[in-house]
């Protein structure tokens, strides 16, 4: 049986070389229901994401945004312009920094840069590309910087 491959908008191993910086064009404003469902779903029951009386008297004055979803969020919005279809499992997190907190009604663009890419020793048809995602709020702050390794599909 052969495999039928489709893909749809991501980048083979060939094409991520060092260097190469994309500026994604879709974004996303975060909203209280993300913060909330994204919390729950993962059992963390930390008042700095939920509890409105309790996060007024922090330091941030509200409800902030789960680093985790921030994370998840960051690198979902890389996906179209990078891996989809063509990669084929995230290989670890290197960085994982938050700089600055993510409030429920920030909009989140994203910047990725491929650091560096090597062919697998053991996978002949795959590669290993380093990649940097940078995510900004509406301010152009930087709110989180991920580096990570990833297993592409070399083109077939």
């Amino acid at each position: 049986m052969t495999e039928t491959l489709v893909r749809t908008g991501g980048l083979w191993f060939e094409e991520l070389t060092p260097g190469l910086a994309i500026s994604h064009p879709i974004r996303r404003t975060v909203t209280e229901t993300d913060n909330v469902l994204f919390s729950t779903l993962t059992m963390n029951p930390q008042p700095l994401h939920l509890d409105e009386q309790f996060a007024a008297q922090s330091e941030f004055g509200t409800r902030v945004v789960n680093g985790l979803f921030t994370l998840s969020l960051v690198i979902g919005l890389s996906v179209t312009d990078i891996s989809l279809g063509t990669t084929i499992a995230n290989l670890g997190y290197e960085v994982v920094e938050m700089p600055a907190p993510v409030f429920p009604g920030d909009t989140i663009r994203v910047t990725s840069t491929v650091l560096d890419a090597r062919e697998s020793r053991s996978r002949p048809t795959q590669g290993i590309v380093r990649l940097e995602h940078r995510g900004y709020n509406q301010r152009d702050e930087l709110v989180s910087r991920v580096v990570r390794a990833a297993l592409f599909r070399k083109r077939p």
